[in-house]
């Protein structure tokens, strides 16, 4: 739905473009529902943190999806399914996303990179959300503690600091901060690091970059401010390092509604309320996949959630009552 004050640039070049559809997260949801919206000759754009950034991505085999006569990794299946939107028009930006005004008529997307703007939201951020934090967290949050290296990296520079984490979001972070400060201690919790090739040997390869596979960080250490990191090597005693600062990309279990900042309704369980056609309470803003917590957590069933939300949205900036695309061409 394209007006004459809407502009062909994107957004980190024109904060003033705006979308028919913003999309928050690539998952299978959100790649999906990309597919629909771009193909219906929808503006849409789609801000993500990374092919390995959510469940799928970290998937390691997946032989269940339709279609797929072979197996394949979770990862190569997003990749084919963004690419498939990108073929219909749909553009990809990566960024993290940390605040929203959705109660507007035109929404508006805060991310670490840029400000984004839609005229209606699709909202797939999946539920791999920390409910749990590090000791020593909370209270050395801002003094310290960051959650993005694109925005605090200046603070520490010639500094030794410590990232933890196992996705490209994780990894590009720590690339980032190799620009400004002397050392980067990357402890990753799991034996290997699960992201695109690519990256896991750029980090490896990086001089100012120490790797810690299978390393569980344990605490974090400081009075006014960040002093150390406790970590535990698997089957080892706990040791600790001396940073001044702890940078977290850790995942969990939980809904990812945080940069909503109470806009919409949740549930008992952090879920966000939709209908049938996977409308919130807000005019404009849907959510679909395994936020929604409200179903099998499978990505076939994520991904016709999107394409139902999308066909919704198309229909609704078109102001029609019934869905007419004919969506098979």
């Amino acid at each position: 739905m394209q007006t004459d004050n809407d502009t062909n640039t994107t957004s980190e070049k024109n904060p003033v473009t705006v979308y028919d559809v913003v999309i928050i997260g690539a998952g299978p949801a959100g790649a999906s529902a990309a597919i629909y919206t771009s193909r219906a000759e929808l503006r849409t754009l789609v801000i993500d943190k990374g092919l390995t950034a959510g469940a799928l991505g970290i998937t390691n085999k997946i032989a269940n999806y339709p279609g797929l006569t072979e197996e394949i990794s979770g990862e190569e299946l997003l990749d084919r399914i963004r690419g498939q939107a990108r073929s219909f028009g749909a553009e990809f930006i990566s960024d993290k996303v940390i605040g929203a005004d959705v109660l507007s008529e035109t929404k508006t997307i805060y991310g670490n990179q840029g400000v984004y703007n839609g005229h209606a939201v699709i909202i797939a951020t999946g539920s791999m959300g920390r409910g749990t934090r590090v000791k020593g967290e909370d209270e050395l949050l801002g003094r310290g503690v960051s959650y993005c290296a694109t925005c605090d990296a200046a603070f520490f520079r010639a500094q030794d600091v410590a990232v933890t984490g196992n996705s490209d979001e994780a990894i590009e972070e720590a690339l980032f901060l190799t620009r400004f400060v002397n050392r980067v201690h990357f402890l990753c919790p799991t034996p290997e690091l699960k992201a695109p090739q690519h990256l896991v040997d750029e980090i490896k390869a990086n001089e100012k970059v120490t790797l810690y596979p299978a390393a569980s960080l344990k605490e974090i250490i400081g009075q006014e401010k960040v002093e150390a990191v406790r970590y535990a090597l698997r089957g080892q005693p706990e040791q600790t390092l001396a940073v001044t600062g702890a940078f977290i990309y850790l995942q969990g279990g939980k809904p990812i509604t945080d940069f909503l900042n109470g806009q919409l309704e949740l549930n008992e369980n952090g879920c966000l309320r939709v209908d049938e056609e996977y409308h919130t309470a807000v005019p404009g803003v849907y959510a679909v996949g395994d936020l929604l917590c409200s179903h099998v957590k499978q990505a076939v069933v994520a991904a016709a959630d999107g394409a139902v939300a999308a066909m919704a949205v198309e229909k609704t900036l078109r102001g029609r009552k019934q869905v007419t695309v004919d969506w098979s061409k």
